[in-house]
């Protein structure tokens, strides 16, 4: 399998991607090969223009923090997904792909401008101190953070440091008036990429990937494994709603269940020359396993590589809703001042030759970025009908079968947004976070006896009925400003039970245990669920 260069990767952060920076690369000069005569026409007049700036200006001006401000607008000329990422931000937009950061290893939360953390990581450095979920972190380095206005960037700036540097944290207990002070030493801790992974049936294996990051290969591919030992024949890959990563990553989980020849993603760089072309070498282990893989409109990049190559050789049927449609790939580039920028160099091509990036019009990055929106205004989320396809983009499957470019990957299996069971009332607490903070709260009041539990279905042998659940859910959200209208919260029973089940076991057991409650409802699961069990056909 011919894979590309180690730094060709797709620029991750879908839908609305922050588009920076090419001026910086200008000024350097040689990152961007610039024809000479371009380059001291261009070069010259923004030296020129800064000189006058900074001589004749009624006011003095930081020219450094104008080149900044201005290089949004100068970007949006080139296209949505070229980005300029400064010195200070460098190393956490890296942290996400890079597989690791250097840390103390707890997931937390800001609720009522309280820190709270929810899960110890397991032999990280703040479970060999002793720090507990349910902890509250009163101060950071002497610095008073409860009761203050913080959000969960800055949270994380003030905990991840240089691995082996030190962090004081003052955490109050629950149950307890008293503050006591722990130090505990940074380490590196890893970014995993599944947010679940588990036999949904015992014939069908579900894993659940949010990015492609440098690990995320050996992550699936154990999981995936695990999966298979423990009677997983057919697998559910669930990629809604992730935004994508690097290149190298999807190629790897593709060739997974290919078989050898079948291709895989070509790059066609300017003047549309092929770059690359990566065919599968026959080495996957699950060739042979039936899949269903889940996209919506945040699926994208490499998501789509995946879905788009397992689609065009008919590996597999792709279910839900049409991809974000990100067809282009960045390269980074680090810059001399400790910047980078990450910038188009390429378009990536399906194994049928179609180009699933979506149109967009230079300079109008805002429209690009609420084009999802504008697929909710339309009806296309609700309703397959709606959307219109360009005849002179059609392609064929390896099989023969109709799919088109120019904008996302269309499902095989359309699977509509389910809205059944939504009323005002729903949406009200939903937008409000009175779920999140309900959820929060029970488990805080009850998690000496919610502890125990080892699984989703023992803790859910531990939570009330579900008209007792409910009941607390609607008196907690009338005295937070929704008053109780029954009409409406019975329509949403379903949902708000299942929900509210589903946070609480985020905040017991993990991640995992929200989507082992939260698919039990899910109408995109259940319909690969049906897909996957129809016997197989000759």
């Amino acid at each position: 399998m011919k894979k590309p260069s180690s730094d060709k990767f797709i620029q991750i952060g879908v839908p609305l991607i922050v588009v920076l920076a090419l001026l910086v690369g200008i000024l350097l000069g040689s990152h961007l090969h610039i024809r000479p005569r371009a380059k001291e026409s261009a070069l010259g007049k923004v030296e020129e223009l800064f000189s006058l700036i900074g001589s004749d200006y009624v006011d003095e001006v930081n020219l450094d923090s104008l080149l900044e401000e201005t290089i949004p607008d100068l970007l949006g000329n080139l296209d949505p997904h070229t980005a300029y990422i400064p010195a200070r931000d460098l190393e956490a937009v890296n942290s996400d792909l890079d597989g690791s950061f250097s840390g103390i290893g707890i997931s937390f939360q800001v609720m009522n401008d309280t820190i709270t953390v929810l899960e110890v990581i397991s032999g990280g450095p703040s479970e060999k101190v002793g720090l507990l979920p349910g902890d509250r972190i009163v101060e950071i380095n002497d610095t008073v953070v409860a009761g203050k206005k913080i959000d969960a960037d800055e949270v994380k700036r003030k905990l991840r440091g240089p691995r082996d540097s030190k962090v004081e944290l003052k955490i109050r207990r629950p149950g307890s008036d008293e503050t006591n002070l722990y130090t505990i030493t940074r380490g590196d801790i890893p970014v995993t990429s599944i947010d679940a992974s588990y036999l949904i049936t015992p014939e069908i294996g579900y894993i659940k990937v949010n990015k492609f990051g440098r690990n995320t290969f050996t992550e699936f591919f154990t999981q995936m494994v695990m999966l298979r030992a423990n009677g997983a024949r057919n697998f559910i890959l669930d990629l809604r709603g992730n935004g994508g990563g690097f290149l190298d990553v999807a190629i790897r989980m593709a060739n997974e269940f290919l078989s050898a020849g079948d291709g895989i993603v070509e790059t066609r760089g300017r003047n549309g020359e092929s770059l690359e072309a990566v065919v599968a070498d026959g080495s996957g282990t699950f060739k042979d396993a039936k899949v269903a893989v889940l996209l919506d409109e945040f699926s994208a990049s490499a998501s789509e590589i995946v879905a788009g190559a397992l689609q065009d050789n008919d590996r597999a049927t792709i279910l839900g809703r049409r991809s974000f449609g990100k067809g282009l790939v960045q390269q980074q580039r680090d810059l001399a001042d400790g910047s980078a920028i990450r910038i188009t160099t390429a378009r990536y091509y399906t194994p049928s030759g179609r180009c699933i990036q979506k149109p967009f019009t230079k300079g109008q990055t805002d429209d690009y970025a609420l084009e999802i929106y504008d697929r909710y205004a339309s009806g296309e989320v609700f309703n397959a009908d709606s959307i219109k396809f360009d005849r002179s983009l059609l392609y064929h499957t390896k099989a023969g079968r109709e799919v088109y470019g120019g904008g996302g990957i269309m499902p095989d299996i359309f699977v509509p947004a389910d809205t059944a069971n939504i009323t005002s009332y729903y949406t009200k607490v939903s937008n409000s976070g009175l779920l999140h903070r309900f959820a929060f709260n029970y488990v805080d009041a009850n998690r000496r006896r919610l502890d125990q539990a080892s699984s989703v279905d023992e803790l859910l042998q531990l939570l009330p009925s579900d008209g007792q659940l409910l009941g607390d859910f609607t008196t907690f959200a009338a005295a937070n400003g929704v008053p109780t209208r029954w009409y409406y919260v019975n329509i949403s029973r379903p949902l708000l039970v299942n929900v509210l089940k589903a946070l609480i076991a985020r905040d017991v057991l993990g991640t995992a245990a929200f989507y082992e409650i939260d698919n039990t409802t899910d109408n995109v699961v259940n319909r690969a669920i049906r897909e996957l069990s129809e016997p197989q056909q000759q």
